[in-house]
């Protein structure tokens, strides 16, 4: 059994910054794909930063400059988000690839609004 569990997601003004991260916990390797995803109302979910275990990262063209995505190891992933626009609102979801099998955290709601 695999879970995820996001934490930091909150209210923010436009222009700040914060920090989500993500645990996992489980039975899965090492060799691994991690990444965050956001859904806002009345849109599709859709990718936000990937991070493999080599570390190679890839982001959302709307989000690259300012976010960035991290491991501190295997099972743990951070995404730290500075410079927050009103249309980063979105629920935030941990997602993790293991051996092709997808495994999603409840995610985390954050809302850029002043």
């Amino acid at each position: 059994q695999v879970q995820l569990v996001e934490s930091g997601g909150g209210l923010v003004q436009p222009g700040g910054s914060l920090r989500l991260s993500c645990a996992a916990s489980g039975n899965f390797g090492s060799i691994n794909i991690m990444a965050w995803y956001r859904q806002a109302p009345g849109k599709q979910r859709e990718l936000v930063a990937r991070i493999g275990s080599d570390s190679r990262t890839t982001y959302a063209d709307a989000v690259k400059g300012r976010f960035t995505i991290s491991r501190d190891n295997a099972k743990n992933v951070n995404l730290q988000m500075n410079s927050l626009k009103p249309e980063d609102t979105a629920v935030y979801y941990c997602y993790l690839n293991f051996l092709l099998r997808v495994y999603w955290g409840q995610g985390t709601q954050v809302t850029v609004s002043s």
